[in-house]
């Protein structure tokens, strides 16, 4: 995905077993934050991260979601442990993060393994030509990403939305 293509809807399920559509959101910003796995270290920073900021982006109108190859329950678990105001969207057969493309080799304790790229996407309201890629990061570093973003979309006039998000 390039930035400035249409971003396709998808469905996948909430912390509390609600499907959840991307159209959901179509009249703000989303910030879509993929990380490896729920309650681990970096995922743990990354995701507490967008928690402290989290008034600064609703303020601005823009709607969170952090999405993992958790199951619904182990999403909730790590909701409700640290107080994440936002939705956590549970992807346990991979479909979105597939269709992203973020599964890749890595090796962890000295073994191949295959995880999921720590990766945020910025998508923008529909504007009548459906939701579109604003912005990529890649690699990302958990500490301090929330604010990076934050000042992203500030920087680019995109923290002006008038808000139809749901959190």
């Amino acid at each position: 995905m390039q930035v400035g293509d249409k971003v396709e809807d998808f469905e996948l399920q909430n912390q509390d077993g609600e499907t959840v559509h991307l159209s959901d959101y179509k009249s703000a910003p989303v910030v879509l934050f993929f990380y490896p796995r729920a309650d681990t270290p970096g995922c743990t920073i990354e995701s507490c991260g967008f928690r402290d900021a989290f008034t600064q982006f609703k303020k601005a109108g823009i709607t969170v979601l952090g999405i993992s190859r958790d199951t619904v329950k182990a999403q909730k678990k790590f909701q409700e442990k640290y107080d994440l105001p936002y939705d956590l969207l549970a992807d346990p057969e991979m479909v979105l993060i597939k269709r992203y493309g973020l599964l890749q080799n890595k090796t962890m304790y000295g073994k191949p393994v295959t995880g999921v790229a720590r990766t945020t996407y910025v998508i923008s309201p529909d504007t009548g030509k459906g939701q579109r890629l604003l912005h990529v990061f890649e690699q990302v570093t958990p500490k301090g990403h929330a604010e990076e973003v934050f000042a992203l979309l500030k920087e680019n006039g995109w923290t002006g939305a008038k808000s139809g998000a749901k959190n």
